[in-house]
């Protein structure tokens, strides 16, 4: 059972090469799939929760978002969130793993602190913007988005920040070192 890979860009999203593959992942019954109507009510949610201000949305990043956003933004700093720490936790089998050898990736787990980078998006671009994240980041059942606390240098901003889903089958807790390196090692995905 396998998936040709795609590259994970903004074009990608934005033309519906990425939700065509999560499409056939579902067929194939790799993966169960966030609808777009249902990822539309998440977002909504989230931002409902979202203290909006005129000067846009910001959005923590912890992973690949640091270094391939794939939306726009006007302003990136370092930051750090409390409360939530990067973990090896997400179990998969569609992006950097296969059903046969699945891989496992970072989310953001209770507890500790995490740096990151949170870049904001100005108010005029927001709808457009996180809907191409929610159409990145939202797909699987795995994460919830969240309000998080973020300090950048000397303030503090709300950032909207995908946390671990810990009743999600894929979320697999604290597993020793040892296995996760194994399993990282090993695995090799359509998407790396």
């Amino acid at each position: 059972m396998t998936i040709k890979p795609v590259r994970l860009g903004r074009e990608e999203i934005a033309n519906g090469q990425i939700e065509s593959y999560l499409l056939e992942a579902e067929r194939l019954g790799i993966m169960r799939r966030v609808t777009p109507e249902e990822r539309a009510i998440s977002r909504a949610a989230a931002l409902s929760r979202y203290p909006r201000t005129a000067d846009g949305v910001w959005v923590f990043s912890y992973g690949s978002l640091m270094w391939n956003p794939t939306f726009e933004f006007d302003r990136r700093d370092a930051g750090t969130v409390h409360g939530y720490h990067r973990r090896f936790c997400l179990r998969t089998a569609l992006g950097r793993g296969t059903p046969a050898c699945p891989g496992y990736v970072l989310a953001l787990d209770r507890g500790g602190s995490c740096h990151g980078v949170a870049f904001r998006i100005p108010a005029e671009k927001v709808d457009n913007e996180l809907k191409l994240i929610w159409d990145r980041e939202m797909v699987g059942h795995a994460y919830m988005a969240r309000t998080l606390k973020v300090r950048l240098g000397s303030k503090t901003v709300p950032a909207i920040g995908f946390v671990m889903d810990r009743t999600s089958d894929n979320y697999v807790g604290r597993l020793p070192d040892t296995e996760v390196a194994t399993a990282i090692a090993g695995a090799e995905g359509p998407l790396g």
